[in-house]
């Protein structure tokens, strides 16, 4: 039986089919792999822990993602230290685009057009039952795994519920969840039918320990009036995430980076700036506008004409969802208009990527004299954090006063409001024409500030925080 579980719904490891029918792994990476790692050490009491598990004494649950994933599950193979969840794949899409990234990813970024969405019908209410199952699933298998009073760590708005469901069959456990998205505001959340906005407070208050990103989106949280119970605000903390420096700059330093970095530097061309965002094209990312602000950078300032290129990396997010699609086109469609009109035959005024290209967005960051990150809503936004930490040169960073790491990075940021584009041009100009001193002196600070809560420490510190409750 495990001590120390995290439940999240992408797990540390996944599986493909290869064409003679044996199992592929590909070990994942990114803040909760390395923090898992961290739990393990820990847990082990030794220090020795580490990979994607594999103590006796922790367990990783997730859900099985695809088809390799699900054949994995049939035939009994596992990684140490990890448990795939095999949920029915018509249960698991209801769950996950039906109610997580279509209702619940809406209401924390504030994403509805409010005019024609949301409509909760009976469709809704069928996938509502789907997220309920697929969030039991979780808590089923957790209680079943663990030791008495082990400590649980809930991962992110996919599994709201499982803190109540576990509590219910388990009362024993210490529990938390840590939501990685901001929470909506009350009156937004308030859109929820009654009883399913209760359900969601009441799943989330089965935890001891109920942690966010930001002091904005725990006050949220606990102003919301479904969060009825006395007790409430006690267990909420706040643990802002941040970047590991060494392993950032380890990535960012392979021969692979190296050549990609040459290759910008020829297409972008001898002696221009930088203006670098790097992005999946998920709608609270604000690109559009982002583009729109460099567009009018471009037509109120002629001067910067053929003197400064914007490098956007843009992944493609959730291209199963209609929206989404349709809002990766209109990324596309714009810098091409952007290009189309400021462009010469020696200067191409955008350079997009809408293509996931983790090696090139690292060679954006080492080339970065601008970082522009302008979400209209976002739980944290790592690539604020990350940049700073790679840019060779120094780099300001334009942030938006909604991003996550707003708090933590304002004071040497250039802070903008998302929705107004002439107040993120201007932020640009004055970026790009900051000293190089004035520049290296706050991406010093950026970088320290970015480095304050690497993902193992991150992790540890809620894992304490738990278990501190008694």
């Amino acid at each position: 039986m495990a001590t120390v579980l995290v439940a999240s719904n992408r797990g540390p490891v996944s599986y493909t089919v290869r064409d003679d029918g044996s199992l592929d792994t590909r070990r994942g990476g990114g803040g909760l792999v390395s923090g898992l790692s961290a739990v393990t050490a820990e847990g082990t009491g030794d220090g020795t822990g580490g990979g994607t598990g594999g103590s006796d004494d922790t367990l990783w649950v997730c859900a099985a993602l695809g088809d390799g994933d699900r054949e994995a599950v049939r035939r009994g193979v596992a990684e140490p230290g990890v448990r795939m969840l095999d949920i029915p794949p018509e249960v698991y899409a209801d769950a996950y685009n039906g109610i997580a990234n279509s209702v619940l990813w809406f209401l924390h970024h504030h994403l509805y057009d409010i005019p024609r969405e949301p409509v909760f019908d009976a469709a809704f209410r069928r996938r509502w039952d789907s997220y309920r199952a697929y969030n039991q699933a979780f808590a089923d298998a957790l209680a079943d795994a663990a030791a008495h009073g082990a400590a649980v760590l809930v991962q992110d708005y996919h599994l709201a519920l499982v803190p109540g469901q576990l509590r219910a069959r388990r009362p024993d456990l210490r529990i938390a969840h840590f939501t990685h998205t901001p929470w909506a505001s009350p009156g937004y959340l308030a859109m929820l039918p009654d009883d399913i906005h209760q359900e969601l407070a009441d799943g989330m208050l089965g935890a001891d320990h109920i942690g966010f990103h930001t002091r904005a989106w725990a006050d949220a949280f606990t102003a919301d009036p479904s969060v009825r119970r006395a007790d409430a605000a006690a267990r909420v903390a706040v643990h802002p995430l941040g970047v590991d420096a060494d392993d950032l700059l380890a990535l960012a330093h392979r021969p692979a980076v190296d050549d990609r970095l040459a290759a910008l530097r020829a297409e972008i061309g001898p002696g221009r700036r930088t203006i670098v965002r790097v992005d999946r094209t998920e709608l609270s990312k604000n690109i559009p506008r982002g583009l729109l602000a460099y567009r009018e950078l471009l037509t109120t300032r002629p001067e910067w004409h053929g003197r400064v290129v914007h490098l956007a990396s843009a992944y493609p997010s959730r291209q199963d969802l209609a929206v989404y699609r349709a809002y990766t086109a209109d990324v596309r469609d714009l810098a091409e208009r952007i290009n189309a009109e400021f462009g010469t035959p020696d200067w191409q005024p955008v350079l997009v990527s809408v293509q996931d290209d983790f090696v090139r967005s690292l060679a954006a960051y080492r080339l970065a004299d601008v970082a522009l990150v302008n979400p209209v809503r976002d739980g944290m936004n790592l690539v604020a954090k990350e940049i700073p930490v790679v840019s060779e040169q120094g780099c300001a960073l334009v942030l938006s006063r909604e991003a996550g790491a707003y708090d933590e990075l304002r004071a040497d940021a250039l802070t903008v409001n998302p929705f107004d584009v002439t107040e993120t041009a201007e932020a640009l100009h004055r970026a790009l024409t900051m000293t190089p001193a004035d520049r290296a002196d706050r991406t010093k600070r950026l970088a320290a500030a970015a480095t304050a809560h690497p993902p193992r420490r991150w992790f540890l510190d809620q894992l304490a925080a738990l278990r501190a409750l008694g």
